[in-house]
């Protein structure tokens, strides 16, 4: 009988608009071995939200002791609110052979390698700046100065996708699905994955 595989961490970066959260969704629909991270947040739910399936809403008091204890592989401030990374969660859905996505910012990303070197980082690009501001302009409700701020962003995020493991082009969002599928596919052939199969 072959050994159990163990998971890994995938974190999944890029600027606004690349498209990373559909491909995450995606994939997650698709393989049953793969899961989100649910992220803690001092925000208050929207409506439809749903507290430890959307996110892990607490108080700024709750969110302070989670990060004195250690709580959280990684955390950020955005908009106003915080957000961070429960580590229990992510280290037991590992344990258990589930690969977990983390759609988190390049902060966290670098913050994650730091402290799991195995995680497997992901940047997700888009076919160009043209493209790019298309997108977030079709999401609507943005208005000019966010637009450029997200813009501006973006560039500083582009700067950084040399320090990832794989860059995927999200032209197409099945074929950027496909290739992000193959890279998780090679990942858990590698031979640290196989928890005991070579003896």
């Amino acid at each position: 009988m072959l050994a159990q595989f163990r998971g890994e961490v995938i974190v999944i970066s890029g600027p606004s608009g690349a498209g990373k959260t559909s491909i995450a969704r995606r994939i997650v629909a698709e393989l049953p071995q793969v899961a989100f991270s649910v992220s803690a947040t001092t925000r208050s739910p929207r409506p439809g939200e749903v507290d430890g399936v959307d996110y892990f809403f607490c108080t700024p008091g709750r969110f302070d002791r989670m990060i004195e204890q250690g709580e959280l592989l990684e955390w950020a401030t955005y908009a106003g609110h915080r957000y961070g990374t429960p580590q229990a969660a992510v280290l037991r859905q590992v344990e258990q052979g589930i690969d977990v996505i983390l759609v988190i910012e390049i902060q966290g990303a670098a913050i994650i390698k730091a402290k799991m070197p195995s995680a497997v980082r992901i940047f997700i690009l888009p076919p160009g700046p043209a493209e790019l501001q298309a997108r977030i302009d079709r999401r609507g409700g943005i208005e000019p100065a966010d637009l450029a701020v997200r813009l501006c962003q973006a560039r500083v995020e582009l700067a950084r996708a040399r320090d990832y493991d794989y860059v995927v082009v999200n032209d197409q969002l099945e074929e950027a699905v496909t290739k992000v599928t193959a890279i998780m596919t090679a990942e858990r052939c590698r031979v640290t994955r196989q928890v005991g199969l070579l003896g």
